[in-house]
């Protein structure tokens, strides 16, 4: 498509990525705005995201720009870093032949552990995952390419794979969630075609690297679309690999509590994003895994006759290490995470002139909004006792005094009473042979 074709105008991309297209161009090299970038303009969206793909080899790049740093195992990439902005760098992408294992490597599965072969643009664009992805903007002549029928794809608002299905799921199993987030984040559907496959190959998203997947559920939960990517991935079977612990107790608990949290918690990270609000993994994985920590808990302390508390706090590590081995959570929400549990068994005990202190505590708005949603999924006395916390939380100080010594006569004069009660006899009924 030439220049007078399409919509794109330089004045939409990012400054920094300019630079490195024009760099590159100048140095010799091809050099394509490539992907999303391209996509989200046609679509009339805002890219938060600029990749560039050149001719130029990973060496040849660093070569060209000092805020130059090559990363990545499976294929070696160039990040041009400007502050906090960061332009991706490939080379374009070749066909496997007979290469040593140094450059390409898979296993039995068919999923590639190195790619590091170099082809031109035409190879680039059939390695590439969706259609709609396999678009190119050439800063040479500000004509774009498109390959695969992307094009047309977008215009249909299709989300089609390149190449077999099945093939290109085992190279990569990721992709099932790619094709999933960008149904979602771009209002599309999926390909027939493309969506036939899931649901067989979703167990091979467990072979994954745990470190991998913590930034792809970050773009699936995160972005605004949580609710909407949890319940395809649940039609897909995708979830379970990710959360095994979490869609194990789903079909177990009575009520359907577990599924009435997940939905909440994806709702609420929802309307945070789209309100600006800020959001936090630490909350997330303490919501959605609060019901797998229960029912641990509580197999714990039938096991081993610990107190429920007790029980709790043993469980926190085992649930936290279980969840790590397929996403792997940084010690910097898991930590937080693991207080946010802590509390929730804090705050039936601390009614009262407690509360002021718990008040005090770093993660009590998080936990205290997890309480809200127990209360909100379970009613009953979780709900009564988030009643009690919410009143006491939105009163101003005198309001908050008085809940407190009202909460006070309410529950430890009532148990110091029934102490009495029980510690009080009945009197001795004198007889004759007792005075004697």
């Amino acid at each position: 498509m030439s220049r007078d074709s399409h919509d794109i105008s330089r004045r939409q991309i990012s400054e920094n990525a300019l630079k490195v297209l024009y760099r590159l161009h100048k140095s010799g090299f091809k050099a394509y705005l490539v992907g999303g970038g391209v996509r989200d303009i046609l679509l009339g969206l805002e890219p938060k995201d600029f990749d560039v793909v050149t001719n130029a080899t990973p060496d040849e790049i660093k070569k060209l720009f000092r805020n130059c740093r090559l990363v990545g195992r499976r294929f070696r990439l160039a990040h041009i870093v400007f502050g906090r902005d960061v332009i991706e760098v490939a080379t374009f992408r070749g066909h496997h032949g007979e290469n040593s294992d140094t450059i390409s490597k898979s296993n039995a599965e068919g999923r590639l552990l190195r790619d590091n072969v170099y082809g031109e643009i035409d190879e680039d664009a059939e390695r590439r995952d969706f259609t709609v992805n396999a678009l190119y903007y050439d800063i040479s002549d500000f004509s774009i390419r498109s390959y695969g029928g992307g094009i047309e794809d977008l215009q249909a608002r299709k989300i089609k794979l390149i190449g077999d299905p099945e093939t290109r799921y085992r190279e990569d199993p990721v992709r099932m969630l790619r094709a999933v987030r960008f149904a979602t984040k771009l209002s599309m559907v999926i390909d027939p075609i493309s969506a036939a496959p899931i649901k067989s190959l979703a167990p091979l998203l467990a072979d994954i690297p745990a470190a991998r997947m913590y930034e792809e559920v970050l773009k699936l939960f995160f972005a605004g679309k949580a609710q909407a990517n949890y319940q395809m991935m649940q039609d897909f079977d995708l979830f379970g690999p990710l959360f095994p612990q979490i869609q194990g107790v789903i079909a177990d608990l009575p009520k359907g509590h577990a599924a009435k949290m997940l939905n909440a918690v994806m709702r609420s990270t929802d309307d945070r994003v789209n309100q600006d609000k800020p959001v936090t993994p630490a909350f997330f994985y303490a919501a959605i895994l609060w019901y797998p920590l229960k029912q641990r808990a509580d197999d714990i302390a039938l096991e081993s006759g610990l107190q429920l508390y007790d029980a709790h706090v043993a469980a926190m590590g085992d649930v936290m290490e279980e969840q790590c081995r397929t996403i792997s959570i940084p010690r910097r929400f898991s930590t937080p995470a693991k207080d946010i549990w802590q509390l929730q068994l804090r705050f039936e005990r601390s009614q009262g002139s407690r509360a002021f202190k718990l008040l005090e505590h770093p993660k009590f708005r998080a936990a205290y909004d997890l309480l809200l949603l127990r209360g909100e999924v379970e009613g009953g006395s979780v709900a009564k006792q988030a009643a009690w916390w919410k009143s006491f939380v939105e009163a101003d100080e005198t309001q908050r005094g008085d809940i407190a010594k009202g909460s006070g006569k309410t529950s430890s004069n009532r148990n110091r009473n029934t102490a009495q009660r029980k510690r009080k006899r009945k009197p001795a009924v004198k007889t004759d042979s007792a005075a004697e």
